[in-house]
């Protein structure tokens, strides 16, 4: 194999979950080299190594570095696209981020999408949302108070006697030439300041069409704006001239893990022009804060003054900046109010005071004028699992379950009627009344619920949590179940009923099948003595019956069932269905048989098939048979004896499984030549008799120099076919090669093998190097071969 070869062959292993020692030991069984594998595998180290290293780094670098590589490659795109740079003429990498960025991108990306928690500060994760950039639209028509600066392209359209379009951009001291007109200034006026401006200049030259002059803003400039203090990058940033706060913000990194949404200062010209709540543009959509920035604004993160949490029984439990001076009314209202089960009467509030904490209980009147501390613990706790007015009658009512405890329904006889009176088979005896005290133990009282009912006993009092049981009498029976087994339609188990008989249980069961038998109906009954005082001998009862259309014809006519009596319909020992055995190949009439007795022979059956015909190979034929569940469980013995010996990944590579068909030995020629001896074995349902034409091949397989298939030539000993494979392998164990026959045996090869060579047989040279020469045998597996034989292979290999 090539390395392009092995590298792919381990790609898809790797795809299909294979292990790499299971992938190594394919390789090698399919002509890959133990140096070859481990040259390849040296440099997959050492390319790993370096990629781990640049991860690693890449992975280290600083939440600033990343933002700044991200912000100067989205910038760099922007400030071409804004300038009107023609695509062609720039490096590709200023437009778009490499792999390497990209690489890291994804993998922070990947991180912000992890599920807010409770330890998360609320908002902070704002200006980390991949859509959600703040980026403005560059589209969209310009502000009325958009101050024009160096940079912007201003395009002046002019129609009527004279038409014609001027495009000028604003140099860098503020004007723009228009052609036989001179240098206008523009810098820092508005639109519509300028529109003006250059209406009275252009009349100067266009005084046909003074009043036919529209001034519109075309590229717009760029604008270097800091991004100062608390921020993940800080730095300068070259942003679009639209650009507002939030978005210089967003290109930043966003907040830090100390930074303030609450108090974000943007400074102009050394004065403060502007304060930012990021809370008001979450919780009311306030954006008019968002101011527009200018070329030199600097924005400035400061530090954060209290850092609150709540927890417990609200809608958004965690951690939230606020301002001083805010209460816990504030706070509440962060979190979006109380939870439905929350206990509103009070909250807790732990709180430190610079030498050890401190708890405040804080009352709801005291919710808007209690104000939180920085490092404030907040909690809500959640209302009591108890009811206020909870009834509940369960048993034989018509309407058990909850119901509410009020004027008109607080009295058991309310209760009763309330849950459309008891049913029919309620115990009226007794009920009983289950009360919870004070203390919140429990009490039973006994509740003579006829006597209520009819007006002869006082009705009782119900109070909250009261629970009123009233029993069946079938609750207070053991009616048990009966079960039938064997022979009938539905076997399992039934309700007992009194006065059910064996004939209602067999009909209740589906009748009997055809191999029921009529003679032998059996009936076991368990020893029930409660007034018993002493141990008895006798253990349990056994009734024996015969039917006749499924009613008893001899024994106790009309038995009747207890409870937990077990019905056995046994099967009649004269009844079989057809076993069927199939030839095929060679014989005058290939099909299916039926067996006419158990000991039925393979030449009885050959002999029903019209014998074999002219062109069969007799002794080439095998016998397939499905295998039954003693010999299912010793093969699952010998797998897990190989895996013990090879390993379960060598196991997996030769594919060594039960199979539940498996070739049987057998000598046709001498089951024919002696009907009723040894070699005629006896058959059994589910065998295939396969007689195959003549094959004068022989095949050579396993540690040998190039595998064959060659003529077989009478006479001929074993190593002159070993010859015709080139002869042993440097790992071949010569002594122990065996042949494996067409008709499933296996022989080990003794002296010449000369006598031993047959037709259509093939020689197996097994390999001192187990997991090589398994797999290569494996890969060349003769289609004679099924597991039983590939178990007697594996024996003979692994006798030494």
């Amino acid at each position: 194999m090539t390395d392009s070869q092995v590298i792919e062959y381990v790609k898809q292993g790797l795809q299909q979950g294979k292990d790499q020692q299971t992938i190594a030991l394919e390789l090698l069984s399919q002509g890959a080299t133990q140096e070859q594998l481990l040259r390849l595998k040296s440099q997959y180290s050492s390319s790993t190594s370096a990629a781990e290293s640049s991860s690693s780094s890449d992975e280290g670098a600083s939440e600033s570095e990343l933002d700044t590589e991200r912000t100067r490659k989205i910038n760099e795109g922007k400030t071409a696209a804004l300038t009107g740079s023609n695509a062609s003429d720039k490096n590709p990498n200023d437009f778009l981020l490499s792999d390497e960025m990209k690489g890291t991108m994804e993998r922070r990306a990947a991180l912000k999408k992890a599920t807010v928690s409770e330890d998360d500060v609320f908002g902070r994760n704002i200006f980390n949302i991949d859509k959600l950039t703040f980026e403005p639209n560059n589209n969209m028509a310009t502000p009325a108070n958009y101050c024009l600066g160096p940079g912007d392209e201003v395009i002046i359209d002019i129609w009527g006697a004279s038409q014609t379009t001027i495009k000028k951009e604003i140099s860098p001291d503020g004007y723009i030439n228009i052609p036989n007109l001179g240098p206008v200034y523009l810098n820092n006026m508005t639109v519509d300041e300028a529109r003006r401006v250059l209406k009275e200049e252009l009349k100067k030259i266009y005084a046909d069409s003074a009043n036919n002059i529209q001034v519109t803003l075309g590229n717009i400039r760029t604008i270097q704006v800091n991004v100062m203090g608390e921020v993940v990058a800080p730095g300068s940033y070259v942003l679009s001239s639209f650009s507002t706060v939030f978005h210089a913000l967003y290109v930043s990194g966003g907040v830090s893990d100390i930074g303030s949404l609450r108090n974000v200062k943007v400074s102009r010209a050394g004065k403060q022009v502007a304060t930012l709540d990021v809370y008001d543009y979450i919780m009311q959509g306030r954006i008019e804060d968002d101011i527009r920035l200018q070329d030199g604004d600097v924005v400035i993160v400061p530090a954060y003054d209290e850092l609150v949490k709540i927890k417990g029984r609200v809608k958004r439990p965690m951690f939230y900046e606020m301002k001083k001076g805010e209460t816990v009314a504030t706070l509440l209202k962060y979190a979006g109010g109380f939870s439905a089960d929350a206990y509103k009467k009070t909250v807790s509030v732990v709180r430190q005071n610079g030498r050890e904490y401190s708890v405040a209980t804080v009352d709801e009147t005291d919710f808007s004028v209690f104000r939180t501390q920085d490092g404030d613990v907040v909690t809500v706790d959640s209302i009591l699992n108890r009811y206020a007015n909870r009834l509940e009658v369960r048993g034989a009512v018509y309407h058990p379950g909850i119901y509410e405890l009020s004027g008109s329904l607080n009295t058991v006889r309310q209760l009763v009627e309330k849950a459309d009176g008891l049913l029919g088979d309620a115990f009226v005896g007794r009920a009983v009344l289950y009360r919870e005290r004070e203390n919140l133990t429990k009490e039973v009282k006994s509740v003579d619920i006829l006597g209520i009912l009819e007006g002869s006993s006082p009705d009782i009092p119900l109070q909250k949590n009261d629970i009123l049981y009233i029993p069946s009498i079938h609750d207070l029976q053991d009616l048990g179940k009966v079960k039938i087994f064997g022979e009938v339609n539905k076997p399992g188990e039934y309700t007992y009923a009194d006065n059910m008989s064996l004939e209602d249980l067999v009909i209740t069961a589906g009748g009997l099948k055809e191999s029921a038998s009529l003679v032998r109906v059996d009936v076991a009954r368990r020893i029930r003595d409660p007034h018993s005082t002493a141990e008895s001998e006798t253990i349990g009862q056994n009734f024996t019956f015969r039917l006749k259309d499924g009613f008893v014809v001899d024994g106790q006519a009309g038995f009747v069932l207890q409870p937990y009596d077990q019905v056995f319909v046994r099967r009649s020992p004269s009844y079989n269905e057809q076993q069927i055995v199939t030839v095929k190949g060679e014989v005058l009439y290939a099909g299916e048989y039926n067996l006419d007795s158990k000991d039925q022979r393979l030449s009885s059956i050959i002999s029903r098939a019209g014998g074999v015909s002219q062109f069969a190979y007799v002794r080439g034929t095998k016998l397939l048979r499905v295998a039954n569940q003693d010999e299912l469980d010793r093969m699952k013995d010998v797998i897990e004896m190989i895996k013990k010996e090879i390993g379960a990944g060598m196991v997996s590579i030769l594919g060594l499984k039960v199979d539940s068909i498996f070739s049987v030995g057998i000598d046709l020629e001498k089951a024919l030549a002696n009907p009723g001896g040894d070699a005629d074995i006896v058959l059994r349902e589910g065998d295939m008799i396969v007689v195959p034409e003549y094959v004068n091949t022989v095949k050579v397989n396993g540690a040998v120099m190039m595998p064959n298939t060659v003529s077989f030539i009478s006479g001929e000993n074993v190593n002159y076919y070993l010859s015709q494979a080139g002869g042993y392998s440097n790992n071949a164990k010569k002594k122990q090669k065996f042949i494996i026959y067409m008709n499933g045996q296996v022989a080990k090869v003794k002296g010449s093998g000369k006598k031993q060579i047959e037709p259509g047989c093939e020689i197996v040279v097994p390999g001192k190097t187990r997991s090589f020469n398994l797999a290569t045998m494996m890969s060349n597996a003769t289609s004679f071969a099924s597991l039983a034989t590939m178990i007697a292979s594996l024996a003979v290999m692994f006798k030494n």
